[in-house]
């Protein structure tokens, strides 16, 4: 059996360099309700985002919101969407190729680097499937969500699974289930900020936003609730900031159910009513920046804020692909495929005879 016709799965004799998966959620194709509606199609049905049962989900998902939401959504879309098309895909294709190119500099025995997004193009089957013609027989999967979650992170790996059910001779596989207290990610977080409040000046409050998940998940065991806690105290941290200069909330709820709260929109509005003219707001649970940050945050939230009597609300863009974000990774990514064969050397700070030169200095035995 081959993944797809036409293309051996290994070609041997050929080098295997290392495969690198980057994943994120994924976006429509285009700001329009017909592509918004293939794209909310795929998305909802998945039974990481939505756990009711099928028979009573479904029926309500293709008879009712998807007849209903992508308009409303497109619009959303059309508010953010530039010249080269979404900001999602923009910033994730920059951070493939950053991460690439400092990979590339790092492992001796090669590397390939593909893009995967959950949802729309290009599917994590696709991007499986361009690491399988670059002869890998490792791969690093690196969902683009610092805190795991059933419904982002474990979507991924269910899709790299079903992707692999179909190979003849399955790579080893290394996961990054999350990142959400690595040092190099939460200094690049704080360096962010820093940089904004230079340039821009220092709101009353720092909001520290993340995208909400049915209280029900987390009931059940999902771990996100937490690790966005830590994320947050460990931001606050670095910035030295008390616990009466910063706030963490949770936005991006649907449906009628309970989500995570303290809720972002309330929060705002809570703010404004008593007086606080002035908010920061960061979203360390974005990696890219998307609709829910540029339009949810910078527009819809932006706006309430201002009418219930606010005068700035200025939103911290994400990580993207700043210098310090990809050094970040590139690190992660590094210290996961420790032991690999292709890793060997990696870890050389510097020549050999630099080495052994220095040992000599210091009276080693050599």
């Amino acid at each position: 059996m081959t993944p797809y016709l036409g293309t051996p799965e290994f070609k041997h004799g050929a080098s295997t360099p290392l495969g690198v998966l980057v994943c994120n959620l994924g976006t429509p194709a285009a700001p329009t309700t017909g592509a918004v509606r293939r794209y909310l199609a795929e998305f909802l049905a998945d039974p990481r985002i939505v756990e009711l049962p099928r028979l009573l989900w479904l029926p309500l998902l293709h008879g009712i919101i998807l007849n209903v939401r992508p308009r409303r959504s497109a619009h959303a879309y059309q508010k953010i969407w530039t010249a080269d098309g979404s900001p999602l895909m923009l910033h994730s294709k920059a951070q493939r190729d950053g991460l690439a190119a400092r990979l590339a500099a790092r492992v001796p025995g090669g590397v390939a680097v593909a893009l995967g997004m959950r949802y729309g193009a290009p599917s994590i089957a696709s991007a499986m499937r361009e690491l399988a013609r670059a002869n890998v027989r490792r791969v690093l999967v690196l969902p683009l969500y610092p805190q795991y979650s059933a419904p982002s992170t474990a979507s991924v790996l269910d899709a790299v699974s079903r992707e692999l059910m179909r190979w003849r001779w399955v790579p080893e596989i290394r996961t990054i289930n999350d990142y959400h207290a690595d040092p190099a990610f939460i200094a690049a977080l704080a360096a962010s900020v820093r940089e904004h409040w230079a340039a821009h000046g220092r709101g009353q409050r720092l909001l520290m936003s993340f995208h909400g998940i049915p209280r029900s998940y987390f009931l059940a065991g999902d771990p996100y609730y937490c690790q966005c806690q830590a994320t947050g105290r460990l931001l606050a941290d670095a910035l030295g900031l008390g616990p009466d200069e910063w706030l963490l909330t949770f936005q991006s709820r649907f449906g009628r159910e309970p989500w995570l709260q303290p809720y972002t929109d309330h929060t705002l509005a809570s703010l404004a009513r008593d007086g606080v003219k002035n908010v920061d707001v960061v979203c360390p649970g974005f990696a890219a920046d998307c609709l829910e940050t540029l339009e949810e945050i910078g527009v819809q939230n932006n706006d309430a804020f201002m009418a219930l009597g606010g005068s700035a609300l200025h939103y911290i863009p994400a990580l993207n692909a700043r210098s310090d974000h990809l050094d970040a990774l590139t690190a992660l990514a590094l210290r996961h495929c420790q032991g690999w064969p292709e890793m060997a050397g990696a870890f050389d700070t510097a020549p050999a005879a630099d080495v052994a030169e220095r040992a000599k200095k210091l009276g080693a035995d050599l």
